[in-house]
């Protein structure tokens, strides 16, 4: 259970996740200076590469999704990526292949290593923005994405937010209220039966507003 990655941070493929946090730091740095971009690099690890680096036409929000350059390219310009982003009103942007168009994905054998150490279980990447005056911006590097075991106490908070929004589209208040009860203080779970606490969840519990 240690090990369990939770995606609460962005809605991306998780090896993905890094790059993403990374672009959105970098931001502010570029959203006035996009045109100027000349190339974009981004450090990573094996896996990354062999499963998400992804050139020529996306057609769909799942190949978007299975894109690193796609989720480095719209928090770049946007500062965000959204479950939205991915559809085709976002993606007919020209800049968003423009940025694609720009980057290149390097392996760390470093990323990688950690990525397969089981004292560590890293997801890295690193994102560099280079100029076409010449300049570039300092690389940005994240480790472990917001869902990793190092990252718990950023983490949980973004976990409970997700549970509550998800709870909100599926069941009633007062239903979900019982759900949340039962589901974060702790000694209230461990004292409940299993069978009454997946009863929570049924549908025949639904009621009032």
């Amino acid at each position: 259970m240690e090990n369990v990655l939770f995606k609460v941070a962005f809605p991306a493929e998780f090896h993905a996740q890094t790059a993403v946090e990374a672009a959105m730091t970098l931001h502010p740095q570029v959203e006035h200076r996009i045109a100027d971009i000349a190339k974009i690099t981004i450090r990573t690890h094996e896996a990354a590469i062999r499963i998400i680096d992804k050139s020529g036409p996306l057609n769909n929000p799942a190949d978007r999704d299975h894109c690193i350059q796609y989720m480095v390219a719209v928090p770049l310009l946007f500062g965000q990526l959204t479950a939205e982003d991915y559809e085709d009103a976002r993606a007919a942007d020209p800049r968003i292949d423009a940025l694609r168009a720009k980057m290149v994905c390097v392996e760390d054998p470093a990323f990688t290593r950690d990525y397969h150490d089981p004292e560590k279980r890293s997801i890295a990447n690193g994102i560099t923005v280079e100029f076409a005056d010449g300049t570039k911006l300092d690389e940005v590097v994240v480790e472990y994405p917001l869902g990793h075991k190092r990252r718990r106490a950023e983490g949980i908070p973004l976990l409970e937010k997700k549970f509550v929004t998800n709870l909100g589209r599926r069941f009633p208040a007062k239903q979900s209220e019982a759900i949340l009860q039962a589901s974060l203080e702790r000694s209230v779970l461990e004292r409940m039966p299993v069978n009454e606490y997946v009863d929570l969840y049924t549908t025949a519990q639904a009621g009032g507003p």
